[in-house]
């Protein structure tokens, strides 16, 4: 018996025996994804705080213009159309959201931070230049739509403060943002009118003088007149000036909302929407009517910033017509889409001549029907 029991339990030397298995062990892959998420977890949220040095231009929102617009004591007559003040949107970004308006979002345009907002220039500094600059096109708008509307406009100044300053031009470096500026070349200016007049006046490479008041004390300034950027034959001398306590003789009231928005570049559609509403002739002719650029005492149309945001801002709300500056022309067509009819203008009377060719919305339709 032991004999047998030991025969079956021999091994045949020649046999392989395949070898133990090891201990099974849980998968380690939701180990290393677990870790991966919040690793990136982590990571993101130690840098979505960190601002890098550039600001995200985005269309911003569109304000019906004659809704910001009260005229009291005086005949205004209904438009038949709408127009409408386009903005954007500024914001400083973070790493992410540079690489969303970089490569993911073509109606967002990234601008250096110190082509927006400079060196030593406060948010609030900033703020307040951009809303002085709303206040001083709204005074314009008014006075160049009264004026062609036939009304008797005064209006009053202590001189001219410097607003913007040209990076490279010869007021870089000389005058500084503040600066009031009171005689040009010996000519006393009340106005920034008077100060783009006096300044016209003398040619590309001649050195006028600059006098007026730096934080409380006297100033006096040289500079070389070059090129304009916009206009090469004009004489410049490298700021955007407005005019110090400017206060205009109405004959009537006109208030305007500008909604805490900043800069200049409403000018045009508040001097268009005025006009159409002090005048009995129809200027929008039943279309959506938007613009952008800055109106001067002169009636000349300066150029403006995210013009390309703005088109497609008017683009969502299914605007017919905007016109911009033409120095702005080749940039907004880079936004342009279908329905929406971009016109450069260099003056306000360029609007109005396109204005008046046009056929009524409402005949164009039926005729295309």
């Amino acid at each position: 018996m032991t004999g047998t029991i030991a025969g079956a339990l021999m091994i045949d030397p020649s046999t392989t025996l395949p070898p133990p298995s090891p201990p099974r062990r849980g998968a380690r892959w939701p180990f290393f994804l677990a870790v991966t998420f919040l690793a990136v977890g982590m990571s993101v949220a130690l840098l979505w705080p960190v601002k890098v040095p550039y600001f995200a231009m985005s269309p911003g929102p569109i304000e019906p213009v004659a809704d910001l617009v009260t005229i009291q004591d005086a005949t205004t007559f209904e438009l038949d159309g709408s127009a409408f003040l386009l903005t954007v949107g500024l914001k400083e970004v973070n790493a992410f959201e540079w690489l969303e308006a970089r490569f993911f979002d073509p109606q967002v345009d990234l601008i250096p931070r110190e082509a927006v907002r400079p060196s030593g220039v406060s948010r609030e500094e900033m703020t307040r230049t951009n809303l002085q600059a709303m206040d001083a096109s709204i005074d314009t708008a008014v006075f160049v739509a009264l004026d062609r509307a036939g009304y008797e406009v005064g209006f009053t100044g202590s001189g001219v403060e410097v607003l913007q300053i040209v990076e490279g031009s010869p007021a870089d470096g000389v005058l500084l943002l503040g600066d009031r500026i009171t005689e040009i070349a010996g000519t006393a200016v009340v106005t920034e009118t008077d100060a783009a007049n006096v300044i016209r006046s003398f040619g590309i490479g001649d050195t006028i003088t600059l006098s007026g008041t730096r934080g409380g004390e006297p100033l006096e300034v040289e500079i070389t007149l070059v090129p304009h950027t916009e206009l090469p034959d004009t004489a410049m001398v490298g700021v955007l000036l407005s005019t110090l306590d400017l206060e205009m003789v109405l004959p009537f009231e006109v208030k305007v909302d500008s909604r805490n928005i900043g800069g200049p570049s409403a000018g045009l559609i508040y001097a268009i929407t005025l006009l159409d509403l002090l005048t009995e002739e129809d200027l929008l002719k039943g279309y959506r009517v938007a613009a952008t650029g800055s109106i001067h005492f002169d009636e000349t149309v300066g150029s403006i910033g995210g013009v390309r945001q703005k088109i497609y801002a008017a683009r969502a709300l299914g605007v017919d017509i905007v016109f911009v500056p033409t120095a702005n022309y080749e940039s907004a067509l880079t936004a342009q889409g279908d329905g929406v009819e971009i016109v450069p203008v260099d003056t306000f009377q360029d609007a109005l001549d396109y204005l008046d060719a046009l056929a009524p919305k409402a005949e164009r339709l039926a005729s295309s029907s």
